[in-house]
């Protein structure tokens, strides 16, 4: 079994990079709940510290890290808004970086995922799960604070417009969007590059500045994740 040699930070904040003595590397985030494993993923001690691998193929963020997006607006302190939270597994490294100082509210539709979700809640202070429709922002308005950050992973074919309505609800002004593109949840007879730049161009006509989009094949086929801020 390899071993890991070193863990070093990477240029954005509380995200590392674990080395591996096969040569291999993985991202990993500094575990806040030591000796809990969220989704099988494998938990690593070094100098201390214990640290969660982090999967890209199990986690669009850490996709779009690994593929290049040049900015990542999750980070120690901030408020995060999660649409499609499902049973957890990349709120959980959310929870990670945003640490105890953080809040990551979790939006997800589907009762039974949310049980599983609030299990993992049950290790991290900092998670806050909520049932509901993300089409609905309205009905937990009352149950989440204006947002830095709001992360968007849902199949829906107008997740491009209820990503939208929910910024306009909760998302601070210069506050970020991270929207996972499902090209072919939206329209399975287009190309997805053309779908991307139809829903990015609803985003610069609903006050978003787009700073970055990559795509996130190999870990995710026919997905984008678009960054943007959130100029109104």
């Amino acid at each position: 079994m390899s071993e890991v040699l070193r863990v070093a930070p990477t240029n954005m904040e509380n995200i590392y990079e674990c080395v591996y003595n096969d040569g291999t590397t993985r991202l990993c985030t500094k575990n806040l709940a030591p000796g809990i494993s969220v989704y099988g993923e494998k938990l690593i001690r070094y100098e201390g510290v214990e640290y969660r691998e982090w999967n890209a193929f199990r986690s669009k963020l850490a996709g779009a890290i690994l593929k290049g997006i040049k900015f990542n607006p999750v980070k120690k302190g901030v408020k995060v808004l999660y649409l499609g939270a499902a049973s957890g597994t990349t709120i959980s490294h959310v929870s990670d970086i945003i640490e105890l100082e953080g809040k990551a509210y979790g939006i997800e539709f589907s009762p039974r995922v949310v049980r599983e979700l609030l299990l993992v809640a049950e290790h991290r202070p900092n998670i806050f799960p909520i049932l509901a429709d993300a089409r609905f922002p309205q009905t937990y308005k009352n149950l989440v604070e204006d947002a830095d950050v709001l992360y968007v992973d849902i199949a829906q074919p107008d997740q491009t417009d209820i990503a939208i309505f929910n910024a306009q609800f909760f998302l601070k002004p210069n506050g970020y969007m991270l929207l996972a593109i499902k090209a072919r949840s939206i329209d399975v007879t287009k190309e997805p590059t053309e779908i991307y730049k139809e829903e990015v161009n609803k985003l610069k006509n609903s006050g978003f500045e787009v700073e970055d989009i990559v795509q996130l094949d190999p870990y995710d086929k026919d997905h984008a994740m678009v960054l943007a801020k959130y100029k109104s």
